[in-house]
């Protein structure tokens, strides 16, 4: 890589954007997320100035903002080097003042609400045993905890009631579905929100401020999500207010008179945004945002509606929606590349018949016709979903003349319950397939080289890179394997406890599949693989031990077989600290350009 092309990837790399907008109470002003500093900070955007300012320099990532009913206070998360094991702090004086909350470093805590009258706040964490998530409030004047829920897994709390009586809590039944229930706080008496019996996907609930009821997304009965009211008398009664046939309504978010609902539908890994009025039933798509991908949507006013926004060519930033006129302002501009931004690319949307006859889709940064090697990057997840944002190396790879490509294979969110359990247990090899039909299908319509294709993957999308190379060795060029999976057996046995009885019900037991662990293991196939290999893994990542990584590399070594092992020391499973970011992805650009 030439001094000119490593300062260009530079370029690409240092990006930055905004995101997770939150409107702060009693204020006509909002906070965001950005690291534009360098790792996650709290930046504050105030519409009195239009001033977008940097509100806390803390040593390590912010990962949550929660601010009071009153706005006069703020508690944030923030883990240590990536381990994603938060502690709670609490910010007063406009942001100024840092004080500790909960902080009990060797544990997980997950923030769930401010009671309405700011004297309690409520948090989940795995003190009693590593798996296990109780609930625990606490008050904010005397610091004494009081355990109010305890539970044998995984849950979560999601916000109180507005009368301040009780607690609504999310419980993790699958991977994908959850259980929502109120508890009190004093009675300890229960309601389930929501049908008795079967699986459901429930969240993104929103309660109205009489009490009597709510909204939030299910798929009860149903393939893909819909919008649902329901009222605390008779909670375990849904009724459908808003559907989609082929999409997921993805979030949404009522008004401060509870007026309106503003929702997002996952349009194939784009976003549409829309505004319902309960009352009526009526709705209406707005349309004046740029096309892209709308997260965390945030009321400013009853009129005045805050969103993230992402796309292939903006990075991420903060609009403002008037729902009324649909006028769509840019608040911050943090996502700006001039240098660099001409070069990016809009993908095209794209789908190919997989072995099966299954339709599957991807985007395509490319140029049609033309003859150029071909690079496919695979998400996480496994139930997750490749969008339509900002993705430096994949932007950078393009301009430098390789077909990049990005599918969303059977097992991806955004589809419907029945795509997404495509791939579950010992369906699952039916996915990496996906992945060797998706070639045929580049060389076939796309003029790709097939001598010239190389896959990348971060997470469950690094297990997939490694049982590319090694069920379908011919079809690869080279592989990056980004804080993968090497042996699911493995795997269970050193994740975080909290986490195993979830992805069993993706990958399979421990009691019931080790055989088929064993049988498609990339850990078991490294003699078939001709590939050279680029290894990344967090030495912190609580998520997929770095043994995962370890024990693959030291084999294929042993083997003489090509693959390199860098270790991070200071992060966990996501890569946030700037210096690593540059690291790992100039190396990962070299080795693409070396042998493709």
């Amino acid at each position: 890589m030439t001094i000119t092309d490593e300062q260009t990837l530079l370029q690409y790399l240092k990006v930055s954007g905004a995101y997770q907008p939150a409107a702060i109470p009693g204020e006509h002003a909002f906070t965001f997320l950005s690291k534009e500093s360098g790792l996650p900070q709290v930046w504050k955007w105030d519409g009195a100035t239009a001033e977008v300012r940097q509100y806390t320099n803390l040593e390590d990532r912010v990962l949550s903002v929660n601010h009071s009913p009153s706005g006069k206070k703020t508690v944030v998360g923030m883990d240590h080097q990536g381990n994603e094991k938060q502690q709670l702090y609490l910010l007063t004086n406009d942001l100024a003042t840092t004080e500790e909350l909960v902080v009990k470093p060797e544990y997980f805590h997950e923030f769930g609400g401010w009671s309405p009258d700011e004297t309690k706040i409520v948090f989940a964490s795995n003190r009693r045993h590593p798996g296990f998530f109780d609930i625990f409030l606490l008050d904010l004047e005397t610091k004494t905890e009081q355990v109010l829920f305890e539970y044998d897994g995984k849950c979560t709390p999601v916000c109180w009631t507005k009368d301040g009586s009780g607690i609504v809590l999310s419980i993790a039944d699958t991977n994908i579905d959850n259980t929502m229930i109120i508890v009190h706080t004093e009675k300890k008496e229960q309601r389930k929100i929501g049908k008795s019996g079967g699986s459901s996907r429930n969240h993104s609930l929103a309660l109205t401020k009489d009490g009597k009821g709510g909204y939030l997304l299910s798929d009860s009965d149903r393939d893909t999500l819909d919008i649902v009211q329901f009222s605390t008398e008779t909670s375990e009664e849904l009724h459908s207010i808003y559907t989609v046939d082929e999409w997921d309504v993805e979030e949404l978010k009522l008004s401060p008179s509870d007026g309106k609902l503003a929702f997002t539908v996952n349009e194939g890994g784009y976003s549409r945004l829309a505004v319902l009025e309960p009352k009526n039933g009526e709705s209406r798509t707005l349309t004046s945002l740029p096309k892209g991908v709308y997260q965390s949507l945030s009321w400013l006013s009853e009129e005045e509606l805050l969103v993230g926004v992402k796309s292939p060519l903006h990075p991420g930033d903060i609009w403002k929606v008037q729902v009324t006129e649909d006028e769509a302002e840019r608040l911050t501009f943090v996502g700006e590349a001039e240098e660099i931004a001409g070069q990016w690319r809009q993908p095209e949307l794209l789908q190919f018949t997989s072995f099966d006859g299954l339709e599957v889709p991807y985007f395509y940064y490319g140029d049609k016709g033309l003859s150029q090697p071909v690079v496919v990057y695979v998400h996480g997840g496994p139930e997750s979903q490749i969008r339509a944002e900002y993705n430096p190396v994949v932007q950078y790879l393009a301009s430098k003349g390789f077909a990049v490509v990005t599918p969303n294979v059977r097992g991806s969110m955004g589809y419907g319950r029945k795509y997404v359990q495509l791939d579950d247990v010992r369906k699952r090899m039916d996915a990496v397939a996906d992945l060797k039909w998706l070639v045929e299908d580049l060389v076939a319509n796309h003029g790709a080289d097939r001598s010239k294709v190389g896959i990348m993957g971060r997470s469950y999308g690094g297990f997939m890179v490694l049982a590319a190379v090694t069920h379908y060795p011919d079809v690869w060029a080279a592989g990056v394997d980004i804080v993968g999976i090497s042996h699911f057996r493995t795997f269970l046995e050193n994740t975080g406890p909290w986490r195993r009885k979830l992805r069993e019900f993706e990958y399979g037991s421990l009691d019931k599949d080790t055989d088929f662990f064993d049988e498609i293991a990339p850990l078991n196939h490294t003699d078939k693989i001709t590939a050279p290999l680029l290894v990344f893994h967090g030495r912190n990542d609580t998520r997929v031990p770095v043994s995962e990584a370890e024990q693959l590399t030291a084999d294929l070594k042993e083997q003489g077989k090509e693959v390199e092992l860098v270790i991070f020391e200071d992060e966990g499973h996501q890569t946030e600290r700037i210096e690593n970011h540059i690291h790992m992805n100039r190396k990962t650009v070299e080795f693409m350009e070396q042998y493709l």
